[in-house]
C-alpha cells in the first residue's frame, strides 16, 4: 500500500477529489428532486406506483449501458462529467424517492388528524410533523443512494469523465492488480465512510425521536 501511495499518491488524491465531486453532485440533484417529488406523491398516490416503478426501471439498467444510452443525448454527450451527473442521479434517485414517500406514508393518521384540528396548513402539517417524524427514514434512503453513488461512478471513467474508476480500468487494461487496488481501495473507503457518517447521523435521529 505505502508503494502504491509513493507512485500514485497525487494521481489518487486528484482522482479521489473528482469522484467525491461526481459523487456529491449527483446526490445533490437527487435529494433536490426525489425528495418534493415522494412528498407530492403521498398527496397523488395514485401516481406513486408509475412513479416509482419508472425510478425502479432506471435502478435496473446496467450502468454502463446507461452512459452508453446517454452519449447521443444533445447537450449531455459534449460533456462527459454532465453526463455521468446525470446518470449517477438517476441511480441515487429511487432509495431517496421511496424513502420519502414511505416515511411520510408511515406517520400514524392520528398525529395527522391532531395537526389538522390545531388548524395547521398542508405546508405547517408536512414541515413540523411528517418530515421531522420521517426523517430518519429517509436519511437511511440518502445513505443507500450515497453508496451506490459511490460506486457506481467507478464507471464514469469510462466515459472520459474521471473519477478513481480511470485508475481501475487502466489496471484492468494493463493487467496490473496495484493500480486496480490504488482505484479500487479508496473508493470503497469513501463508500465505508459516507455509509459510517450518515448511519451515525440517522441513530441520532432516531434517538431523538424516540
Amino acid at each position: 500500500m505505502m508503494d502504491l501511495l509513493r507512485q500514485h499518491g497525487w494521481e489518487i488524491a486528484r482522482l479521489t477529489f473528482e469522484h467525491l465531486w461526481l459523487t456529491m453532485s449527483a446526490m445533490l440533484f437527487a435529494v433536490l428532486i426525489g425528495l418534493p417529488l415522494g412528498v407530492l406523491l403521498t398527496r397523488r398516490r395514485r401516481w406513486a406506483h408509475p412513479v416509482i416503478g419508472f425510478a425502479n426501471v432506471i435502478q435496473t439498467v446496467p450502468s454502463l449501458a446507461l452512459f452508453g444510452l446517454l452519449l447521443p443525448v444533445p447537450w449531455l454527450g459534449e460533456n462527459a462529467a454532465r453526463l455521468a451527473i446525470v446518470a449517477l442521479t438517476g441511480y441515487a434517485l429511487l432509495p431517496i424517492l421511496r424513502n420519502t414517500y414511505a416515511g411520510i406514508e408511515s406517520v400514524s393518521p392520528e398525529l395527522t388528524g391532531v395537526a389538522d384540528a390545531m388548524g395547521m396548513t398542508g405546508w405547517q402539517r408536512l414541515r413540523k410533523v411528517e418530515l421531522p417524524i420521517a426523517a430518519s427514514v429517509i436519511l437511511a434512503g440518502v445513505r443507500t443512494a450515497t453508496v451506490i453513488c459511490v460506486g457506481v461512478a467507478t464507471i464514469a471513467a469510462a466515459i472520459g469523465a474521471g473519477g478513481l474508476g480511470e485508475l481501475i480500468f487502466r489496471g484492468v487494461a494493463s493487467v496490473d492488480n496495484g493500480l486496480v487496488l490504488a482505484g479500487a481501495i479508496p473508493a470503497a473507503l469513501l463508500a465505508l465512510i459516507a455509509d459510517a457518517g450518515l448511519g451515525w447521523v440517522e441513530k441520532k435521529l432516531a434517538v431523538r425521536q424516540s
